[in-house]
């Protein structure tokens, strides 16, 4: 068998409790996670709210470590900020004041290697920023600054600063959820074809379990706080899909079955 790209094992994290005001006591977020995920592989996590989901992407990340267990990515332990994982949220986070081809390129202004030969490469940088831009349906809009987009947009260029130091590992914490319906079945097809063509591999944290049943290869299924890995299924529909699978008997009743599975946790 062979070794897992992503790899959480029986992991636990407990965040200390405050001292003084506020809520006090330790929180346990998870408990005996395990996790894994194969190289290029598209899983997504989804879970009732507060099961832990995007502390698991900071795990995997690198951005907190476990109270016990091992997290490992291309099979070395994580101690630190994982520098092969670009990451997308729900918001878009662009600075206002730069303009969308420099909010893409920022990654490369930060991370080694590129961060050393930027200035030198800046014109090669460039042109592969536009390249990914219009990609996603966003040529000729690197010029233009956040806020003249639409936040459909605004999320495209998001996936795109992630993607543009070419990271193994893309997390997705909730990328679409702030978006219209339409809006965010047209971006499902957009991350869908570049993870197609580029082959990297996808953890995506989401609520949206058509959005899992579209995207993902294997979807597992979080129990409620502390959170593990209670229910791993693997999604059999044929790629490349198209977005009328949603609307297949086998489809719907794999989104019903998701939809049980967590109501028994959440009332477990």
């Amino acid at each position: 068998m062979s070794t897992p790209f992503v790899a959480l094992d029986d992991v636990t994290l407990t965040y200390p409790g405050r001292s003084g005001g506020g809520a006090s006591g330790d929180v346990t977020a998870l408990q005996g996670a395990s996790l894994s995920v194969g190289r290029g592989e598209f899983a997504a996590v989804v879970g009732p709210s507060g099961c832990g989901k995007s502390t698991l992407m900071k795990l995997v990340t690198g951005l907190v470590r476990p109270t016990a267990g091992r997290v490992a990515v291309d099979g070395a332990a994580v101690g630190g900020p994982v520098k092969i994982a670009g990451m997308a949220f729900q918001n878009p986070n662009l600075l206002p004041w730069r303009s969308v081809i420099d909010n893409v390129l920022l990654p490369l202004e930060i991370v080694e290697p590129h961060r050393r030969r930027f200035r030198a490469e800046k014109k090669q940088y460039r042109q592969r920023a536009e390249e990914l831009l219009a990609t996603v349906g966003l040529g000729g809009f690197g010029d233009r600054f956040p806020w003249e987009l639409s936040g459909g947009m605004q999320q495209r260029a998001s996936l795109c600063r992630a993607l543009i130091h070419e990271p193994a590992l893309l997390m997705l914490d909730e990328p679409f959820a702030a978006l219209d319906a339409f809006t965010r079945e047209e971006l499902w097809c957009v991350l869908r074809d570049l993870w197609q063509r580029i082959g990297f591999t996808v953890i995506l944290v989401t609520h949206d379990l058509r959005e899992a049943a579209f995207l993902a290869d294997t979807i597992h299924v979080m129990s409620a706080r502390p959170g593990r890995i209670v229910t791993t299924r693997r999604v059999e529909f044929p790629r490349p899909r198209d977005l009328e699978v949603c609307f297949e008997p086998g489809f719907v009743d794999l989104v019903h079955e998701l939809r049980g599975r967590i109501a028994d946790v959440r009332a477990a």
